[in-house]
């Protein structure tokens, strides 16, 4: 499942007529480099949540055909923020643990890795070294376990495994997975690892900027 709901509010006024995953990153738009780069790796059945200017996001994918994928949408009328927008799409995804990456990350991970990832627990985390704008972190990493508590302290990249009974106990709405997260890490059933690639939030005009002029260098 990629993550597209968002208004990417730090992204104004690029956003204002234009969805996030939609901006340009080289010659695709940026959910397009997530779309083929799950294809490349022989994973074609792609869920895609949407609120904000949704429409143009299905207008510009369609049924995923083109990219040779399989695309199903859960359209939200509002944004239901990470936990609820997954809760809501949950009969796309199926019973069985299923990745989500967010729309707006750029990240070389090898994602080929999804495909035969055996999750232990009730979901597992891809963290990375703090950005500069994130210096604190989210969570602590030990051995293979992820917790809330110790140091160093790693950010999460927007790239995670989770399985359905995660979100067993939700209901229909707004609300964040952090909590979730948290209630999973009590009970030590979130697993997770320290990728050293390449990762960006690209949250703002300028590191959208910074990401286009490094690949224009390349």
């Amino acid at each position: 499942m990629i993550l597209a709901a968002g208004r990417g509010e730090r992204m104004r006024p690029l956003t204002d007529t234009c969805p996030k995953p939609l901006l340009k990153v080289g010659e695709k738009a940026l959910i397009e480099h997530h779309i083929t780069r799950l294809v490349n790796a022989g994973l074609t059945d792609i869920v895609i949540n949407h609120a904000w200017l949704g429409e143009q996001i299905e207008q510009a994918l369609g049924d995923g055909s083109r990219y040779g994928a399989t695309i199903a949408y859960s359209r939200e009328a509002q944004a239901l923020e990470t936990g609820g927008g997954i809760y809501q799409a949950l009969p796309l995804l199926g019973n069985a643990p299923f990745w989500i990456i967010n729309g707006d990350v750029w990240s070389d991970y090898p994602i080929e890795k999804f495909k035969n990832f055996s999750l232990q627990g009730l979901a597992h985390l891809i963290l990375v070294d703090n950005p500069e704008h994130h210096p604190q972190g989210d969570f602590y990493l030990n051995q293979s376990t992820v917790s809330t508590s110790g140091e160093p302290r790693l950010t999460f990249s927007g790239i995670a495994c989770y399985h359905p009974d995660l979100f067993k106990n939700c209901q229909q709405g707004r609300f964040s997975i952090v909590p979730l997260l948290l209630n999973a890490m009590t009970q030590h059933q979130v697993t997770g690892e320290h990728y050293h690639g390449q990762w960006l939030d690209i949250g703002t005009p300028e590191r959208l900027a910074q990401l286009n002029q490094a690949l224009s260098t390349k």
